[in-house]
Order: C-alpha cells, then sequence, then structure tokens
C-alpha cells in the first residue's frame, strides 16, 4: 500500500510538473514615455494612464515613475476600480515630460475544464455586466439577434459558446478601422467589419442581451522581438461569467485576425484550431490595463465619459487630446524582452 501511495504521488506530481510545463508565459520591461511640452502652456496640462497590477495571470514589479509634474498619484474609477496614473502640471509649465516603466510576467491563460453543471447563481450580482453601455444597448435588433443566435441554449455556456461561433463565422477584420475601433455595436452588426475593441463590443452586447454576464477587458500586447515599439500594440478581448467556475477568456478577434494575416477559410483546419485555442485560451504576449465603458476618471476629466481605457489620455485645459495620435500627442511605449 504504501509503494501505490508513493508510486501515485510522483505521477501526480510528474503530471502538475507536465502540465506547468504546458503554460506559457512571456516577461519585459515596458517603458512609457510622455512630453506634453509642445501643446499651449498657458493651460493646465493632465495625464492619465492605464496602470496595470498584479493579478492571477501577470505579476507587475519595479514600477518607476519620473517626470518634472506638479503632482501625480495613483488612483482608481468609482465603477469598476481600474487603477490609473495621473499627473498634473501647472500653468506656465515650459517643460511637461513624464516617464513610466514597470516589469510584467503575463502566463498563459487556458480555460479549458469548464464544469458540466452550472450552479446557480444570482443575476444581481452581476448587474454590471449586464447592463448596457452608451455604444452597445441591448434592445431592439441587438436583442433579436441574441435570442436568434442563442435559440434553444439553455445554459451560460452554451449560449456563449452560440454567441462566440457566430462571431467567427459573421464578423471580419477590417483593418481599415482606426485604432481598436469605438465598438459601435448598433454600426457594426450592419457592418460586421472592425478591430478588436468593435468585435468583442459586439460579443459582449450580444451575451448581456441574452442573460450572459459578459465584459471587455483592454490591454496591450507585448513584444516578439527582443525589443519592440508598442505604441500601437493595444489589444482588446473579452470575458463571460460561468457560474461554478467564474471569468471565462475568449478571443474571437484574434480569430478573424489569424484568418485575414495567414488568408485562411471558415473550413480550414488551421482556422479550426484558432477557433478551438481562443475559446478559453490567451496567449501570454498581452498585458490587462482596465475593464468597463464609460468611465469617469479619478480625478474626473472635463466632457462625457471616457469609452475605455486603453490608451493614455490627455487634457491640455479641457481640449481633449487625440490618443489615437501618438505623434500629436507624443508619447512612445517600449517593450524589452528580460
Amino acid at each position: 500500500m504504501r509503494k501505490f501511495i508513493v508510486v501515485s504521488l510522483a505521477l501526480s506530481m510528474m503530471a502538475w510538473a507536465m502540465v506547468a510545463q504546458a503554460v506559457d508565459s512571456r516577461s519585459g520591461l515596458i517603458t512609457q514615455e510622455f512630453d506634453l511640452s509642445a501643446h499651449p502652456m498657458d493651460k493646465e496640462a493632465q495625464l492619465w494612464i492605464p496602470y496595470p497590477v498584479s493579478d492571477r495571470y501577470q505579476l507587475i514589479s519595479d514600477i518607476k515613475i519620473t517626470g518634472d509634474f506638479a503632482e501625480s498619484a495613483v488612483y482608481t474609477d468609482r465603477k469598476y476600480s481600474n487603477p490609473m496614473l495621473y499627473a498634473r502640471w501647472d500653468e506656465g509649465a515650459k517643460s511637461r515630460k513624464l516617464t513610466y516603466s514597470f516589469k510584467v510576467v503575463r502566463e498563459e491563460r487556458l480555460d479549458k475544464d469548464l464544469p458540466a453543471q452550472e450552479t446557480e447563481w444570482d443575476p444581481a450580482d452581476y448587474a454590471t455586466y449586464l447592463a448596457p453601455t452608451a455604444n452597445a444597448p441591448l434592445d431592439g435588433s441587438v436583442k433579436e439577434l441574441a435570442d436568434s443566435i442563442t435559440a434553444g441554449k439553455n445554459t451560460v455556456r452554451g449560449k456563449a459558446k452560440a454567441i462566440y461561433d457566430w462571431i467567427c463565422e459573421n464578423m471580419f477584420r477590417e483593418p481599415a478601422t482606426r485604432g481598436c475601433g469605438p465598438g459601435d455595436v448598433c454600426l457594426l452588426l450592419e457592418t460586421r467589419g472592425g478591430k478588436c475593441a468593435d468585435i468583442h463590443s459586439v460579443f459582449v452586447a450580444l451575451s448581456r442581451a441574452a442573460g450572459v454576464p459578459a465584459r471587455e477587458v483592454f490591454g496591450i500586447r507585448q513584444g516578439k522581438k527582443p525589443v519592440k515599439d508598442i505604441t500601437k500594440s493595444q489589444h482588446c478581448w473579452a470575458e463571460f461569467y460561468l457560474p461554478g467556475y467564474g471569468w471565462v477568456v475568449v478571443d474571437p478577434s484574434d480569430v478573424r485576425k489569424m484568418m485575414l494575416k495567414q488568408k485562411l477559410q471558415l473550413g480550414d483546419a488551421k482556422t479550426r484550431e484558432y477557433r478551438e485555442y481562443y475559446w478559453g485560451g490567451a496567449e501570454p504576449h498581452r498585458v490587462k490595463l482596465s475593464v468597463g465603458r464609460d468611465l469617469v476618471l479619478n480625478p474626473p476629466q472635463s466632457g462625457a465619459p471616457l469609452n475605455y481605457m486603453m490608451y493614455p489620455y490627455a487634457q491640455i485645459g479641457k481640449k481633449t487630446l487625440d490618443w489615437l495620435d501618438p505623434v500629436i500627442f507624443k508619447y512612445t511605449f517600449t517593450y524589452r524582452e528580460l
């Protein structure tokens, strides 16, 4: 009996080691440099930067912040508790520079061992992730399509998978889309083309309309080279809540991106591989920055709520800079492999 226990333990440890080795990871130093000096000096300047923190899948360390700002601090918004680095320069400041760097170790995420049975859950506990947003109504054509896609599906998992499959088969990546896309769901249901924030906004809206808690996750990709400019490497993915398990990651946008990049058709074996992987899978070349839509920053920005926080945000006086134009805004993000 003792031998059997020892052998079983050894086999279990070996199996665990194999699983641990199967999970990939990526690490690096990300440096973000900002210079608002060229903008009018007769007004106060404010800068908000997404501030990643450690969680189950990423470790953030060795944070360094330098600059000639009048004040800086790390705050969170009140609705989603997204951390953000805030800096302010007084009127008349001739130089407005800030450098922010951090080390990240990100693990591959594999939500593959999903339970066969779903536990009881209360939608009231996930009301935030079942609600409409400014760009994503849940009634009208959105509700009609969600009901059509999920007809006959009686589980959260079944509904989410049906919506995931519909998006993989009916939407496409549109390279001409500026940035990651605004995620205007009603327009996207007509055009069907967009980038990651567009495609996942549709996933989230259809899921919520079908009664499935869902949310976009906004982040940035690490480089795949030892040194890489990642100024325009922002990426959005999605998650849905599965009772009895928790949040499950999905990325139909990357399915469509790989199809476009590799000139794949829906029936190709490689496409099927991508669809299987990104249903509950996410490679480690990404860093989570924030969640949620319609954000009131902290301190509050002037004007309307922010659609999402994936790019830096700045205001000179009450004028918002174009965050999708890093040349005019003047910021650079650099990745260095560790």
